[in-house]
C-alpha cells in the first residue's frame, strides 16, 4: 500500500493516526509456519540474503503461525536516527562482496533493524480488509523477541495528542528534532490495499529552508546540455569560519534559471574548489568550480550526521540581498564524537571555562563534570530537545548558570518535573517520585498522597519527592531531560517524620482563554494588584513561560485551605465586576475571550511552574520574573516572551526580581 502526498497540509481529526516516515528500504517480511522468512522489496526483489540477520527473528514468538508484516529496513547513525546514506553504503559493500563470492561478509558496524508498521496476515487469517486500528492492535500484540533487530514503529493518534494537550504542530516539532523524514497520516478505519496509492495514507515530508553559497556546478546533460545541471554548495563553519562542503542540488530550477545561472557561473571560474577540506571525490565528478560569492536558498529535509550534508534538496533561487559571510552551516557540522561542552560554570567545576576566543573542550558521547562538590556523568549533550535545535547540553548550560537565582525558589519544596526524553513534541510525563537510578546524595522527602487513596480504594504509598537544593541536583534533573520544574506553595520539614508546613506563598495563575493573550492578563493583573495591595499584601509577578502569567504574595497562615479560599473570593469578585473579561470557572466554554484566574493552584495537591524554569514549548522559553513597569507597558504578547538566553541576560543586569518576595510576608486576610 502506497501513500499519497498531503500537499503540505497534515490531516487532523479523531479519525487519523500518525507514524514516523522512515528513511530506509520498504520491506515485506513473510514468515512461514516453519519459521522460514523471506524479505522482499516494494518492487518484489528478494532482500533475504542481503539482510540475513533479520530472517528468523520472529519465528520463535509466532510459535508455528505464519505472518506477513509490512515495514522499513533502516540503519541508525550515532545520534539514533535512521540514515539512508549509511544504508546505501551497506548495500554497496554487500554488492561488492557478493560479486567477489564473499556472501558471508559481516556488517557488524552497520547493523540493520526492521521497523514494522502493519500486519497483513497472522496464521491463516488475512487482515487486508481489517481497519488500520485493528491491524495496529494485532501488530502490537506480536511479541518482539529481539527489539534490536525487529520492532514496531511508534504511532500517535490525534485523540491521544489532543488528550495530552498537544497539537499536530507539536508532533511535527518532535519529528523534526528527532531527525525523521516526516510523518505518514493513516486513516484509522481504512483497510490495506496492496499496490494502491490512496488518500487513506498521506505522507507529510518535512522540509527546511537554508541559505547556501554556490561554490561550483556541473554541466547539464541531455536536454540540459549547454546549461547548469546542478550546483555544489557550501557554508561557513560557525566555529572556525572555514568554508565547508554541504552537498549539491539538482532540482527546482526552471529552464530559464538554468540558463541565467550558466552565464553568471562561467564568469566566476576558478581552477580548484574553495573548501577548507577536500569534498568526496564521488561528489565532485565533472565539477566546475567558481569563486564563492553567490548566495542562494534551498529547501532540504535532513542534515546527515556524518559530514553535515544536506539531503533531499531543491533550489529556491538566488539571494542577492545576502552576503556570503552571513551564510553559516546548519547543525550538525562536527562529527558526533566531539559535541560541544555544556559549559558548566567555573563556580561549579572549579576550573576556568574556555575564554571567548578558545574552542569548546572536546568530549565524547558521555562525559563527567564537576558540579559543586559532586561529579556527574552526562550523556547525549548534542541531542536537540527543542524545535529550534536547542540541545540538552544547552539546557544544562542554562540551568547551571541560572542556579544561583533559581535554587532559593526550590529550597525546601518537593519537586515535580515534566520530562521530555525525546524532546519537545515527543512523549512527556510528570514525575513526582524519585526515579530509579537517582544518585544516593539527592535529598528526598516521603509525603502522603494528597488524594489519600489509590485507584483501588486503598490508601496509597507515600510519594518520595526529590528536593533540589544544590547545583548538582539541577544538572542531574536537566540530564534526564526534565525541562520543567514545578513546586507547591508550601515547604516541608524533612523530619523525621516529614511534615508539610503551612503555605508560605499564595499564587494567582492568569490563563488567557481563546481570543485573549498575556496583554489581557496584564490588565487583570493590574486590577488584582490594587485589591491585594489594599489588603496589605505585596505582589510580585512572573510570566508562565507559555501564554499567561502568575502573581505571588508571601503570606502567613496556619490554615492550608485558607489561601485557596481567599484567592477564590477575589477571582469571583473580579469575574462579577467584569464578566466579559474575567472568569473564575475552569470550564473551557467560559474562557473564550476571557482571562481565567486560576485560584486552585493554592491547593496542597497542586503545583505551579517554578520561577526561572524552562517550558516544554517550541522555543526554550522561561517562566520569567517581570516588573510592574513591564506589565503596565505591555501592549503586545511578544514584549513578555523570554528565552533562556534572554533570561540569563536579564539576571546579569537586574538580579532576581523576586528577591524581596520572602521578605514581604504578611498575614493572609480573613473574611
Amino acid at each position: 500500500m502506497l501513500a499519497t502526498s498531503d500537499g503540505g497540509r497534515l490531516k487532523e481529526g479523531p479519525e487519523w493516526a500518525y507514524e514516523y516516515k522512515l528513511d530506509g528500504y520498504r520491506c515485506c517480511m513473510q514468515v512461514a509456519p516453519d519459521g522460514a522468512t523471506r524479505l522482499t522489496s516494494r518492487s518484489g526483489n528478494d532482500f533475504t540474503a542481503e539482510f540475513a540477520e533479520l530472517a528468523g527473528v520472529l519465528a520463535p514468538a509466532l510459535e508455528g503461525m505464519a505472518a506477513v508484516l509490512d515495514g522499513e529496513i533502516v540503519v541508525y547513525n550515532e545520534a539514533g536516527q535512521p540514515e539512508f546514506g549509511m544504508l546505501q553504503e551497506r548495500r554497496g559493500r554487500y554488492q561488492t562482496h557478493r560479486a567477489s563470492l564473499r556472501r558471508a561478509e559481516p556488517f557488524t558496524d552497520l547493523p540493520v533493524r526492521f521497523l514494522a508498521f502493519d500486519l497483513l496476515q497472522l496464521g491463516e487469517e488475512s487482515l487486508l480488509r481489517a481497519a488500520y486500528d485493528e491491524r495496529r492492535e494485532r501488530l502490537l500484540a506480536v511479541p518482539m523477541p529481539d527489539p534490536y533487530r525487529v520492532a514496531v514503529v511508534r504511532a500517535f493518534t490525534f485523540i491521544e495528542l489532543d488528550a495530552d494537550r498537544r497539537t499536530t504542530a507539536d508532533l511535527l516539532a518532535h519529528v523534526t528534532a528527532a531527525g525523521h523524514e516526516g510523518v505518514v497520516a493513516k486513516h484509522r478505519r481504512a483497510p490495506y490495499t496492496p499496490g494502491k496509492r490512496t488518500d487513506a495514507w498521506l505522507k507529510h515530508p518535512l522540509t527546511q529552508t537554508i541559505e547556501v553559497i554556490v561554490c561550483g556546478w556541473r554541466p547539464g546533460q541531455g536536454r540540459f546540455t549547454g546549461t547548469v545541471g546542478g550546483l555544489l554548495l557550501g557554508a561557513h563553519d560557525p566555529r572556525t569560519g572555514e568554508l565547508r562542503y554541504l552537498g549539491d542540488v539538482g532540482t527546482g530550477f526552471t529552464d530559464a534559471e538554468r540558463a541565467r545561472l550558466h552565464v553568471r557561473l562561467e564568469a566566476l571560474h576558478r581552477p580548484g574548489h574553495p573548501f577548507a577540506d577536500d569534498p568526496p571525490r564521488a561528489d565532485v565528478a565533472r565539477a566546475r568550480w567558481v569563486e564563492p560569492v553567490m548566495v542562494g536558498e534551498v529547501v532540504f529535509r535532513q542534515v546527515t550526521r556524518s559530514g553535515g550534508r544536506l539531503r533531499h534538496t531543491a533550489w529556491r533561487g538566488l539571494r542577492d540581498d545576502k552576503e556570503p559571510v552571513e551564510v553559516l552551516a546548519p547543525r550538525p557540522l562536527r562529527e558526533p564524537e566531539t559535541p560541544a561542552l555544556p559549559d558548566v560554570p567555573a563556580a561549579a567545576t572549579g576550573t576556568r571555562p574556555p575564554g571567548p576566543d578558545e574552542p569548546p573542550r572536546p568530549l565524547g558521547p558521555k562525559i563527567t563534570v564537576q558540579a559543586g562538590a559532586r561529579q556527574l556523568t552526562l550523556s547525549n549533550l548534542d541531542k536537540p530537545l527543542y524545535r529550534t535545535g536547542f540541545t540538552k547540553g544547552e539546557v544544562i548550560h542554562y540551568y547551571s548558570h541560572i542556579a544561583p537565582v533559581l535554587l532559593p525558589h526550590l529550597a525546601g519544596r518537593p519537586i515535580t518535573v515534566i520530562r521530555f526524553p525525546d524532546g519537545v513534541g515527543g512523549e512527556q510525563f510528570f514525575e513526582k517520585n524519585v526515579p530509579r537510578g537517582a544518585p544516593d546524595w539527592l535529598p528526598t522527602v516521603a509525603l502522603p498522597r494528597t488524594s489519600g487513596r489509590s485507584r483501588h480504594g486503598q490508601r496509597g504509598d507515600p510519594i518520595e519527592y526529590p528536593l533540589i537544593d544544590e547545583l548538582a541536583g539541577l544538572v542531574w534533573a536537566a540530564n534526564m531531560a526534565a525541562l520543567e520544574i514545578h513546586v507547591p506553595q508550601y515547604t516541608v520539614d524533612p523530619g523525621p517524620p516529614p511534615v508539610r508546613r503551612a503555605p508560605d506563598r499564595m499564587v494567582f495563575d492568569l490563563d488567557p482563554g481563546p481570543d485573549t493573550s498575556i496583554v489581557d492578563c496584564c490588565r487583570v493583573a493590574e486590577r488584582l494588584h490594587e485589591v491585594l495591595a489594599a489588603d496589605g499584601l505585596t505582589v510580585f509577578a512572573k510570566t508562565s513561560g507559555s501564554k499567561g502569567m502568575q502573581l505571588y504574595c508571601s503570606i502567613d497562615t496556619d490554615d492550608p485551605a485558607a489561601p485557596s479560599a481567599y484567592a477564590k473570593r477575589l477571582a469571583q469578585r473580579l469575574a462579577r465586576d467584569t464578566p466579559d473579561r474575567v472568569t473564575a470557572v475552569m470550564s473551557k466554554a467560559q474562557r473564550v475571550g476571557r482571562v481565567f484566574i486560576d485560584w486552585s493552584q493554592n491547593n496542597i495537591a497542586k503545583t505551579t511552574i517554578a520561577p526561572y524554569s524552562l517550558r516544554g514549548r517550541d522555543q526554550p522559553t522561561v517562566s520569567t520574573p517581570i516588573t510592574w513597569n513591564e506589565i503596565h507597558a505591555c501592549r503586545r504578547p511578544a514584549q513578555l516572551v523570554f528565552t533562556a538566553e534572554d533570561v540569563l541576560g536579564r539576571v546579569a543586569e537586574h538580579g532576581d526580581l523576586l528577591t524581596g518576595l520572602d521578605n514581604t510576608r504578611a498575614p493572609l486576610p480573613t473574611g
